[in-house]
């Protein structure tokens, strides 16, 4: 399977200069690219590919872009592709009738400097990566990079003044989850980021919350400076970095959180939350996004697939919370003041979140039995996979053998 790594660059002032060059070629390809397009589709023309506007750049390279030279090929190429892929999407989403349509943009360097895409002869060791063009370039981590990995493509990235690369490699699934192992069920919150089945409560960091002081102070700074002036833009550096910081914390507790809890248990229950919908309350919108339940949830289904494990994905209208999670009675209302669910059928008294935490894992070890006995979603090859199922009312077909399982109740 593809597995993408990520890691810091350790750039001279030269190579940082060749990788503003090639930054500046791919970006200027892009826009060229998409101008381009638009004439021709204003002639009424067929848009044309990727392959015919890298020939027709080819063709102008000799006489009108010369400095293009001076970068690898690959990056204007591969900022074409890029291009194609995006009028594909917003084709796709045209047919879908989307409401926000997506029109590929010009980019600006103002919005930032960009990233290009490399592909060709590259070569990793401990401490370095050796790229088309560039040469070899010094990593900031050690050992990280897989050296004997089969590379596709590297990424050549900057954000606030740190150049970063991503590879993409295809590499074997090391599978390291056993159907013996606990099924675990997950309800996500705000005032607590998570509450496991087995009775574990993972904190909420509230990162975001943490760092409104510093980020306020530095936002002030960054509008009483004179648009334009040399202090407004080192004042925009020092927000960005501290932006940036923020945002390093929650990936860093949300990536431990998600591999701890994949590479554990055999079958994972999450909840399908509509994120969207939650993000309207705006007094619950700033706590949410710093929770960021829909990233917990896409790094849960991409690493399920690492390890071997099971995601069920329960349909956002079973009652998780009203239910009963000792003798299945279901609540009429529960408000969402009572922290502690106290069942008049039974007399249970527990914690709400952990409730439904259960009830989230009695759900997914159920039909996680009913479709497979010997584990959820197993292929032929004994490696499990995650399943998409559509929702229906009251009963279970599957359709597609990728994705996450819905369950509905009607």
């Amino acid at each position: 399977m593809r597995r993408a790594y990520k890691t810091e660059l350790d750039l001279n002032n030269e190579q940082v200069t060749m990788c503003l060059q090639h930054a500046g070629a791919a970006r200027f390809a892009y826009n060229w690219g998409l101008r381009e397009i638009i004439q021709a589709r204003a002639r009424g023309e067929k848009k044309p590919t990727a392959i015919d506007l890298h020939k027709k750049l080819n063709a102008l390279k000799a006489t009108e872009f010369p400095w293009m030279y001076e970068s690898s090929k690959c990056a204007p190429q591969e900022a074409l592709r890029n291009l194609d892929v995006a009028f594909d999407n917003f084709f796709r989403r045209c047919k879908q009738g989307v409401k926000k349509k997506g029109f590929p943009k010009f980019k600006s360097r103002k919005a930032g400097i960009g990233s290009f895409r490399l592909t060709g002869t590259i070569r990793i060791t401990d401490r370095t990566i050796q790229l088309p063009r560039l040469g070899e370039l010094r990593l900031k981590e050690d050992d990280y990079l897989p050296a004997d990995a089969e590379i596709s493509s590297a990424t050549v990235s900057e954000k606030n003044g740190r150049w970063y690369v991503s590879v993409l490699t295809e590499a074997e699934v090391a599978e390291c989850v056993t159907p013996d192992m606990p099924i675990v069920g997950i309800d996500l919150g705000i005032k607590t980021l998570a509450v496991l089945s087995s009775g574990e409560v993972i904190e909420n960091p509230k990162h975001l919350r943490a760092a409104q002081r510093k980020l306020k102070r530095l936002q002030r700074a960054v509008s009483r400076r004179k648009k334009g002036s040399g202090r407004r833009k080192d004042a925009v550096r020092r927000l960005g970095k501290q932006h940036e910081r923020v945002a390093n914390k929650r990936k860093d507790a949300i990536n431990k959180f998600t591999t701890k809890v994949t590479r554990e248990t055999s079958v994972i229950g999450i909840e399908d939350l509509s994120v969207r919908g939650m993000m309207a309350n705006h007094h619950l919108a700033g706590a949410l996004a710093d929770a960021s339940f829909g990233e917990i949830r896409r790094q849960i289904e991409y690493k399920a697939g690492w390890y071997g494990s099971t995601v069920v994905v329960i349909d956002r209208f079973a009652p998780t919370s009203k239910m009963c999670s000792g003798c299945g009675c279901i609540k009429d209302s529960l408000s969402l003041s009572e922290r502690t669910f106290k069942c008049d059928a039974c007399g249970l008294v527990i914690d709400r979140d952990l409730n439904a935490a259960l009830n989230i894992k009695h759900l997914a070890a159920s039909y996680a039995d009913s479709l497979n006995g010997r584990g959820l979603g197993s292929t032929g090859d004994g490696r499990k996979s995650v399943v998409k199922l559509p929702k229906v009312k009251r009963q279970l077909n599957v359709k597609s053998d990728a994705g996450p399982i819905c369950l509905s109740f009607g």
